[in-house]
């Protein structure tokens, strides 16, 4: 891929047109545009990768853009009161649901690179009943809140994105309180991809090009000194496959790409 600086604008440049283009649902019809994302019914990509019926009813009209590779929610147990940190939280459907499961003594921040995506959360925002959500503009290798500040950080199908993720899971550490933990539901490759297809833009705003194999993942976030390193939860990835032509080296890429959801905590 091309320099550090090369590749985020990309991944800016493509997550913003999906936020300022679309009021609900990052697909329109034929199309494929990031993780998630293969079809023009978000909510039936969102069920198929992990949320309930009930917990997309609570959230606000257009917060699910159907970008993630899992619910990291689902086995994060977040207690009322937690502050929950969400990495890349784009339209703010794992920060809707986090500030619900903490309750009004709780909070939920999202943090997200792309400021119409920042702009289209906090649209959702306004449109719910919430008080314990806000949204941040910034880097997930910078983030913006102090050290020792949160209880749980979150992410879904966001870290694969960045081509520094020692320093994302690093700067996960230095936010977390002793303590504290990380879920994160992630795309990681079982074998490496060839390097035509590691330097295919399209795929790597797709989650798959820049996803790293599933052993270096996990020691990269046990490097950054997070211990209990687990894998919680494993599936077969191929939301949106079905819009990739039968034989195209696309297609073929998606067959050593899993979804994983790893916990790790921060000792106390």
């Amino acid at each position: 891929m091309p320099e550090i600086q090369d590749v985020r604008e990309v991944v800016r440049e493509k997550y913003g047109a999906i936020a300022e283009s679309r009021a609900s649902g990052c697909c329109g019809e034929g199309e494929s545009d990031g993780c998630g994302c293969g079809c023009s019914d978000p909510s039936g990509a969102a069920m198929q990768i992990g949320y309930s019926a009930q917990e997309l009813a609570s959230i606000p009209e257009g917060a699910d853009l159907g970008l993630g590779c899992g619910n990291p929610l689902a086995f994060a147990n977040a207690q009322p009161g937690e502050t929950v940190l969400d990495l890349g939280s784009g339209a703010g459907i794992d920060c809707f649901l986090a500030a619900r499961a903490v309750g009004p003594q709780g909070r939920a921040i999202g943090v997200d690179m792309t400021a119409s995506m920042i702009q289209k959360a906090r649209a959702n925002l306004a449109k719910s009943d919430l008080s314990n959500v806000e949204f941040r503009l910034g880097e997930i290798e910078h983030l913006p809140v102090a050290d020792a500040s949160v209880d749980l950080v979150i992410s879904n199908c966001v870290v694969n994105l960045s081509p520094a993720k020692d320093q994302v899971f690093a700067e996960a550490f230095r936010a977390l309180k002793p303590g504290g933990r990380m879920l994160v539901s992630d795309l990681v490759l079982t074998r490496e991809l060839e390097p035509a297809l590691r330097n295919n833009v399209e795929l790597y705003v797709g989650c798959v090009a820049g996803a790293s194999l599933e052993t270096e993942y996990l020691e990269l976030i046990r490097g950054a000194g997070f211990t209990d390193v687990e894998v919680v939860n494993a599936s077969r990835y191929e939301v949106g496959i079905d819009a990739l032509e039968p034989a195209s080296p696309e297609r073929d890429a998606f067959r050593v790409v899993r979804s994983i959801k790893v916990r790790a905590l921060k000792p106390a």
